[in-house]
């Protein structure tokens, strides 16, 4: 993939050549081989045919370099594969997650339903009620099934591999830093194989060119 990268920059012509002097360098991260698991039956999910049509929203758990425990909120689109936010802080209550979404309607828009895990947070008072007044619909996945929401869990991995293992938080805000700067990167630097190639935000741009006549529901 770097390859592609450097090629898109135009900084090289012979990707042979590039990968052999990057593997040379040991500049390639190091990423945990996957462990081999039964196979299973897996829900096959409708794709998300446009964007803020479907969301995908989860957390994920990491620690500070002095061992003190912090969650991050996640948020994807399924069509776009866009993060628009990465919320990042000791606690996030039901209630917390309600805000963000509302901050997200003010910048981005609304899907009409986001499928989420049954997690307290979620599946609380406080979400419900933001999501009835906001007419977006709360899709469960059913419980211990994470691959009904594969979207989300295929970029929490990334995530993790790609920022969270890489890096040694001193503090909370050194933390938010990196990984706001990670989510940047993930969305108008590194392509993507699923969007053949182009960014999340590239791609989101070529196919709102393309749709101009198109306004998804509940966006702005």
């Amino acid at each position: 993939m770097m390859h592609v990268i450097l090629r898109r920059e135009g900084l090289v012509k012979n990707h042979k050549r590039t990968e052999r002097i990057y593997r040379e360098q040991n500049l390639a991260i190091k990423l945990r081989k996957s462990r081999k698991r039964a196979a299973g039956t897996r829900i096959v999910l409708s794709a998300a045919r446009r964007p803020n049509e479907r969301w995908s929203m989860d957390f994920v758990r990491c620690a500070l370099w002095g061992g003190r425990r912090f969650r991050m909120l996640t948020v994807v689109d399924q069509f776009t594969k866009e993060c628009p936010v990465i919320e990042v802080d000791t606690s996030i209550t039901g209630f917390r997650v309600s805000r963000v979404l509302e901050w997200l309607s003010m910048t981005r828009g609304l899907p009409e339903s986001i499928t989420v895990d049954n997690g307290p947070e979620f599946a609380g008072m406080a979400l419900d009620r933001w999501a009835y007044t906001k007419n977006v619909k709360l899709s469960f996945i059913r419980p211990g099934k994470p691959v009904e929401n594969a979207f989300i869990e295929s970029f929490n991995g990334r995530l993790r591999q790609v920022c969270l293992n890489q890096h040694h938080f001193l503090d909370l805000e050194e933390a938010r830093k990196t990984i706001e700067e990670w989510r940047m990167s993930y969305n108008d630097f590194r392509p993507h194989r699923s969007l053949d190639g182009l960014t999340p935000e590239g791609f989101a741009r070529q196919w709102q060119d393309k749709n101009d006549n198109q306004t998804p529901k509940n966006c702005l």
